[in-house]
């Protein structure tokens, strides 16, 4: 197991469950089967900056900055929307796809698996093709 997945192991883990002390986030690890030690651990903390909230972990300045929703940078930036089976592939000018493509990200859609934005395009991944189809034709009302 190397530290980079061990570290975002710990993540998911502060975000989906409270855990309040080393301990419990050992055996939660320890039940997805990834072994630390307490040296291990504490340095993970320190690196990820983890802090000890009344909740349990959280990581300092984990919070999302807010800025435009999908629908006003959709309307402003989107050029095209193109479906393949269950992906999306929207287009932007030229250094606007990474920011259209965080606020997906950050709007949570419960259609959208995931994306990867480049400079000028995102792909959009639905966890099928009709899911896809239908967040096809939601892009495409922003456009008109």
């Amino acid at each position: 197991m190397n530290k980079s997945y061990r570290q975002g192991q710990i993540l998911k883990l502060i975000r989906t469950r409270r855990l309040h002390t080393q301990g419990d986030l050992a055996r939660e690890l320890q039940g997805a089967g990834i072994q630390a030690t307490q040296v291990t651990l504490s340095r993970d903390i320190r690196e990820l900056g983890l802090v000890k909230t009344a909740e349990g972990y959280a990581q300092v300045g984990s919070e999302p900055v807010p800025g435009p929703d999908v629908a006003t940078l959709a309307r402003e930036f989107l050029l095209d929307a193109r479906l393949a089976q269950n992906l999306l592939v929207l287009h932007t000018p030229a250094g606007y796809a990474n920011s259209l493509g965080a606020a997906l990200d950050g709007a949570n859609w419960p259609e959208v698996t995931g994306t990867i934005a480049g400079d000028d395009t995102i792909l959009v991944v639905a966890p099928d093709a009709k899911t896809a189809k239908k967040l096809h034709a939601k892009f495409l009302e922003f456009l008109k």
